[in-house]
């Protein structure tokens, strides 16, 4: 068995995140979320990860992926990112009630960010 980038797992523990975030604010929060927050979702990772490419091939910036095999340390502090988008998601159950389409687009850069950097290990 092959074995799995740490990179893309990351990348798939910020999506189960993020929608835990979007269940969530669309049943605890304004009505009408179940359509808006899954659009807003998809709509903002998939600008930041093709606008961020772009950006990065303008300006000849060339960065890491996020978790770098030689240094440890890069594992531990990107495993905050699905920590962060987790507690987003508690949130509405707390604040029930609000519209959280903010929280919804930080939570989808945020997963934007991990997304890019298991695309950046891939095409290495």
């Amino acid at each position: 068995m092959k074995r799995l980038e740490p990179n893309f797992l990351l990348a798939v523990s910020t999506l189960i995140a993020l929608t835990l975030l979007i269940a969530t604010g669309a049943l605890f929060g304004a009505p009408g979320g179940a359509i808006k927050y899954p659009v807003i979702a998809v709509i903002c990772v998939v600008a930041f990860v093709i606008g961020n490419g772009i950006m990065a091939r303008r300006m000849g910036r060339v960065t890491p992926p996020m978790i770098n095999l030689d240094t440890p340390a890069t594992a531990a502090w990107a495993g905050g990112f699905p920590v962060v988008v987790m507690l987003f998601a508690a949130i509405p159950m707390i604040w029930s009630g609000h519209d959280y389409g903010l929280l919804v687009i930080i939570a989808s850069v945020m997963a934007g960010v991990t997304i890019e950097s298991a695309l950046k290990v891939r095409r290495a």
